[in-house]
């Protein structure tokens, strides 16, 4: 129900993500919006395929940034962050990259996985495939079933405030080293450092940075 619920709402994302930034910050967006334009949607082929999902992955990462309370809502500083990670994925979006990534699967491990709704459309306009679990004993029995190529976890689940921590020691203690990223609250140079030193490869409380992290992951095991 919660897989289907996601899908459904992923339906609905990209036109709602669109209106709301053109009545809210419009007048602010204009170097983001003519970043946007340069994937020019003409032609066909891979190429062209791929500037097509360059737009819609850059409108759901800053659709991602400006949802998280943590970041401003200033409308200079959403225009700026826009802009930033137009740019980002016009440089790490890469016909290679699609390649690369198509059809790896994903467990994303998150009591709440309403609350990330925009960081996986962006992740799935890419092929990427997303397993949800909402609990650390439901994410070791998939585990148990099923290889992935990737694990996203947040931090605290009731009633453990370091189940992410909790899962990643489990998994590493039986010899199983998925690749590992702590999706939380924090970004913090001593949580980055903690996490690696589980065997995480970091943490980051960030979507467009959760996202060169995935790509980066994902790249690596192709």
């Amino acid at each position: 129900m919660i897989e289907a619920g996601a899908k459904l709402a992923g339906v609905l994302v990209w036109p709602a993500i669109a209106a709301y930034f053109l009545i809210r910050f419009g007048p602010y967006l204009a170097d983001f919006f003519s970043s946007v334009a340069e994937f020019s949607f003409k032609g066909a082929g891979f190429e062209a395929t791929a500037k097509r999902k360059q737009t819609e992955i850059a409108a759901s990462l800053v659709a991602a940034r400006a949802a998280n309370p943590e970041n401003s809502t200033e409308p200079e500083s959403v225009a700026r962050e826009a802009r930033a990670i137009a740019n980002l994925v016009a440089g790490s979006v890469t016909p290679r990259a699609i390649r690369r990534v198509d059809r790896s699967q994903i467990l994303w491990v998150d009591d709440r996985p309403n609350n990330n709704i925009n960081e996986r459309q962006a992740m799935e306009t890419l092929g990427i495939s997303f397993t949800l679990s909402t609990s650390t004993d439901d994410a070791l029995a998939r585990l148990k079933n099923q290889k992935y190529d990737l694990i996203i976890s947040d931090m605290g689940r009731p009633p453990d405030p370091q189940a992410g921590y909790t899962l990643l020691d489990s998994l590493r203690a039986i010899g199983d080293q998925t690749p590992f990223i702590i999706y939380a609250g924090s970004r913090a140079p001593e949580h980055r450092s903690e996490a690696r030193s589980k065997g995480a490869i970091s943490c980051t409380n960030q979507p467009d940075e959760l996202f060169e992290l995935v790509l980066m992951a994902l790249e690596r095991k192709a």
